[in-house]
């Protein structure tokens, strides 16, 4: 039975040591960089990107719909040419 414990004293020491490392500090300084750069480009959130996404996709639907009436009314003209009057 004192393998388990033995086991989960060596995950703590190593968990320990990986939490004290030099690789942790590295880690933490270049997600700061990263996160500076990012902080400087001009990107947009998911939800502004999502927001846009639903106006242009109504915007494209209002365009479909004024075309189709457009044609409709063209039509319209078009057929009231060739009546006599």
């Amino acid at each position: 039975m004192a393998t388990p414990r033995f086991l989960d004293e060596i995950g703590s020491k190593l968990s320990e040591l990986a939490a004290n490392s030099p690789a942790r500090d590295i880690e933490k300084n270049v997600k700061a960089m990263l996160g500076s750069a990012f902080g400087k480009l001009d990107l947009v959130t998911r939800e502004e990107f999502e927001v846009q996404r639903e106006v242009l996709a109504h915007a494209r639907q209002k365009v479909a719909d004024l075309e189709a009436r457009v044609v409709e009314l063209e039509r319209r003209l078009a057929g009231e040419g060739d009546k006599p009057a």
